[in-house]
């Protein structure tokens, strides 16, 4: 061991010597020669850069994660801007970080984190309105209650403290321009303190009496789509996040414009108990396509048969022998009627209870058919309408919107009514005897109706 560490040092030190003397030592008072250097410094990449580099949809995300906390407030676009990289530096001074204008991975992680709770916390969800068609985002928790007509739907919190307005109408000859100056004067005394007009959209807020309000707006044809936020100074820390993520998802025409809005993955309807072993009959719409049918509280259901011609379809589920079937004597409804209908559980915070709604009664165009108005809310297609008397009148169904058109176009029904001769024709044709004449029967019709479920692919 001794002999390898000497010859260790020894090969060391011959080293040594021979770099000594290959070294010219310096002339006395002479300066050694200086080298200019340039320092290597690795190629710094803008924060700008840094997001540009992302794919699209995580720059979406992004911003609307960003938006969700409070740090961004901007539409939600994707488009890289100084506003959004300058949100990124007050987060992370906001957390403690470094303001570098990129998130780390344990930052990103933890935005998107705190931004699921924040829409969790509203019941954020992406809806696809009824009556319109337009699709929007809606904070249920914040307005659970919803109620619809013809000029559109309203979503409110139970004191009134939040409300969400979607509304639509005509105008002939619309622009943004001539818009945006009706709803500064509408209602009287709103006072506007920040306005955007854009050839395509419109965009107004500022205070209505107590109220902070937000209004976005656009056209096409000769149809006006209005989307308009209410709420209490008090509520502003909460609601305005979820304003800016309600702007940037407001598509008042989606593209399907012109035809029926989209089919949904699942989708809620009201059958009507029609014996007492289990033959229930609803909207074909609500049952069309689905991979299963199922009704609310009891288990799978069969499509028998169904009524292209009047939309009706015939449902059974087996093994029920206890069922209260709705009494199906005709009225003589003439100007109203009563529907009795389960909403969509979005509408009333997850439950299942039925309810009533009153409507009226009046023929659309020269068609003939039926028109109710003001058309009811989601879920109710597929209801009994009842007549002042408690006779059942005929069915409720919920037609698709009509989207803009014409000024001199007849628009379609959004609700009409199958007449209850005509419910009660499918029925005898399937074989199914419905029950008529029973005082009994007419007390409550909450106890013949039940949820449909469909699900789609």
């Amino acid at each position: 061991m001794r002999s390898v560490l000497s010859a260790a040092l020894l090969v060391a030190f011959t080293s040594v010597c021979a770099q000594a003397q290959m070294t010219q030592p310096a002339t006395g008072g002479a300066k050694p020669k200086a080298v200019a250097t340039v320092p290597i410094r690795p190629a710094v990449q803008a924060p700008a850069d840094t997001a540009n580099a992302m794919a699209q949809a995580e720059r979406l995300a992004l911003q609307s994660d960003l938006a969700w906390v409070g740090e961004y407030n901007g539409a939600i676009t994707g488009d890289v801007s100084e506003r959004m990289v300058n949100a990124i530096k007050e987060y992370q001074k906001a957390k403690g970080g470094k303001p570098t204008g990129v998130l780390n991975p344990q930052e990103r992680s933890v935005l998107a984190e705190t931004a699921r709770r924040k829409q969790d916390g509203v019941g954020w969800k992406l809806v696809t309105d009824s009556v319109t068609g337009a699709r929007l985002g809606i904070p249920l928790k914040l307005v659970p209650q919803q109620s619809s007509d013809a000029n559109g739907t309203k979503w409110s919190s139970p004191t009134g403290t939040v409300q969400v307005l979607l509304t639509r109408r005509k105008e002939a000859g619309p622009t943004t321009a001539k818009l945006a100056e009706l709803e500064k004067k509408d209602p009287p005394g709103r006072a506007v303190d920040y306005t955007v007009v854009k050839p395509d959209f419109f965009v107004l807020s500022g205070l209505q009496g107590l109220k902070k309000f937000y209004l976005r707006g656009t056209f096409k044809g000769d149809e006006v789509r209005i989307m308009t936020i209410l709420y209490d100074q008090a509520m502003e820390n909460i609601v305005e996040p979820v304003v800016i993520a309600m702007s940037s998802g407001f598509a008042p025409f989606p593209a399907q414009a012109g035809g029926p809005p989209p089919r949904k993955t699942v989708d809620y309807g009201t059958g009507i108990v029609v014996s007492r072993d289990g033959a229930i009959v609803t909207d074909r719409e609500v049952v069309d396509g689905c991979v299963a049918i199922t009704i609310g509280g009891f288990t799978h259901a069969d499509r028998v048969a169904e009524d292209k011609e009047h939309g009706l379809a015939l449902l059974r589920i087996y093994g029920a022998d206890k069922l209260t079937p709705l009494d199906l004597a005709p009225g003589q409804a003439k100007t109203a009627v009563e529907l009795t209908g389960i909403l969509d559980p979005q509408s009333q915070g997850g439950g299942a209870a039925a309810s009533n709604v009153k409507a009226q009664i009046a023929q659309v165009g020269g068609s003939g058919d039926l028109a109710l108005s003001p058309p009811p809310a989601g879920g109710f297609s597929g209801a009994p309408a009842l007549d002042g008397d408690g006779h059942f009148a005929g069915l409720a169904l919920l037609k698709p919107a009509v989207v803009a058109g014409p000024a001199t176009a007849v628009p379609a029904a959004q609700a009409v009514l199958v007449q209850a001769e005509i419910v009660g024709e499918f029925l005898k044709a399937n074989g199914i005897t419905a029950i008529g004449g029973s005082s009994d029967a007419r007390t409550d019709a909450k106890a013949s109706v039940v949820r449909v479920i469909c699900v789609r692919k």
